[in-house]
């Protein structure tokens, strides 16, 4: 009765949802995570926060899911605070302007379509295109810059997914970058947040 909209809430078994339809005598909410042992009546607790996500360098060269947590299997992460997921963009006139560019290492990419630091790049394509090969090699040609990377795996395969990090790693480029993780097995409210 006291939820606010887009607050977290806490389910049995350590899941999560976003409360997003506010009714007189219902909440509408978005599970984060499997759903299948929840039934109608349990009892949730309102955590008093919005979504929010763990922020800072204690992230690089770490593989996390969606909501920051990590499946790397490395232990828990340091991180230097959270920050939330829904953020009002900043305008045109106080954001920095985009005036580096970035060297992917694909000299038809870097001289049609130049990429700037600081930018967000969505790379999109037919199957078996070469997506994740562009995004890795461009990743991998930063990794003696001072350029930080977050790749975003969405609706990918765990083999595929652990093929990723291991040519990151031994490319040397895992250290910059930060790997986010929604597989074809998370479900879609994990997959349609990540990219934020």
């Amino acid at each position: 009765s006291e939820v606010m909209q887009g607050e977290m809430i806490a389910l049995p078994n350590n899941l999560y949802a976003m409360a997003l339809n506010l009714e007189r005598d219902s909440v509408g909410a978005v599970v984060m995570g499997p759903y299948t042992n929840l039934a109608e009546g349990m009892e949730v607790q309102c955590t008093g926060r919005i979504l929010e996500v763990p922020v800072g360098r204690g992230l690089l060269g770490r593989v996390v899911n969606t909501l920051g947590h990590p499946i790397d299997g490395k232990g828990e992460i340091e991180n230097d605070g959270f920050s939330p997921v829904e953020v009002i963009a900043p305008g045109v006139i106080e954001r920095k302007s985009v005036d580096q560019p970035v060297q992917t290492g694909y000299k038809a990419v870097d001289s049609m379509v130049p990429i700037g630091r600081g930018q967000r790049e969505l790379i999109i394509g037919d199957r078996q295109t070469g997506k994740t090969a562009l995004a890795i090699d461009a990743i991998i040609n930063q990794r003696d810059s001072e350029i930080k990377c977050i790749y975003v795996a969405i609706g990918q395969k765990a083999s595929t997914i652990a093929n990723v990090v291991r040519k990151l790693e031994e490319n040397g480029a895992l250290s910059n970058t930060i790997v986010v993780v929604a597989s074809a097995s998370e479900s879609a409210a994990l997959q349609y947040l990540a990219p934020s």
